[in-house]
């Protein structure tokens, strides 16, 4: 059976400032507090936290979607990468990301359910709310 987390929020900023900040490496590390390698070509390498994550950039159709190959580094060697499907979206005032992340492991499931708030939304929420004070 093939794992799935799906997780939505929506946060003070447009769909495609939402976007831009995930792709662009400045943004994505001030959010995280992490360094990131990151860019919008496909097939260009993604990494962050140390390494802890890292994967490649499948597609992405600016400004509304990213594809990833993902994985952590609490995959087993033999564990394909996951997929990460990121859809942004403005939804009157408030930006929409609508997550879908397929196949990640089971020995890393609750791991990665939990880490996305505490590792991306939550530091965003706070990095989105000191740039509007």
């Amino acid at each position: 059976m093939r794992s799935v987390i799906r997780q939505s929020l929506k946060l003070p900023a447009t769909g495609e400032q939402l976007f831009e900040m995930y792709l662009s490496a400045d943004a994505h590390a001030a959010i995280t507090g992490s360094p990131v390698i990151i860019d919008e070509s496909a097939g260009a390498q993604f990494k962050a936290f140390d390494g802890m994550l890292s994967g490649r950039i499948l597609e992405a159709v600016k400004p509304t979607l990213i594809v990833q190959s993902w994985r952590s580094v609490n995959f087993q060697e033999d564990d394909p990468d996951s997929t990460l499907i990121l859809q942004f979206t403005t939804v009157g005032d408030l930006g929409q990301i609508d997550m879908i992340h397929v196949d990640v492991p089971q020995q890393d499931y609750d791991g990665v359910t939990n880490g996305w708030e505490k590792f991306y939304w939550t530091p965003w929420r706070a990095y989105l709310k000191a740039q509007s004070d």
